[in-house]
């Protein structure tokens, strides 16, 4: 359980945002966003700290790897949800990122961010 956790959504997908959004309540936690775009995410970023992000790879205004960046550097667990798997210069940097391509179940991703956000 996310015990109340502030989860970021990022993705473009109305449908896939609303089902992760649902699924991160219904295991605890609340959720920022979701939001669709880097920009919008990152002008989020400037206001509001988070415990861990669900991350769409590709977005309406581009991959998704600014984001990414601001939320390692913050030591911010990640989990990118992916039909194509990580973009190029995340694969570059982060090769560990955990991944989930999709299509996948949203309990699934949400049991990979507990994993993410679990202290080891």
């Amino acid at each position: 359980m996310l015990g109340g956790a502030r989860i970021l959504v990022v993705e473009d997908e109305a449908l896939t945002a609303l089902d992760i959004a649902d699924e991160i309540q219904a295991a605890g936690g609340r959720v920022v966003g979701p939001f669709a775009s880097v920009a919008l995410t990152l002008a989020a970023l400037e206001r509001a700290e988070v415990a861990a992000a669900i991350l769409d790879a590709n977005l309406i205004d581009r991959d998704v790897t600014p984001v990414a960046i601001v939320l390692i550097a913050r030591h911010v667990p990640v989990v990118i949800h992916s039909g194509t798997g990580l973009p190029e210069e995340l694969r570059r940097l982060f090769p560990d990122l955990p991944v989930i391509l999709e299509p996948t179940a949203s309990c699934d991703l949400i049991r990979t961010l507990e994993m993410q956000i679990r202290p080891q």
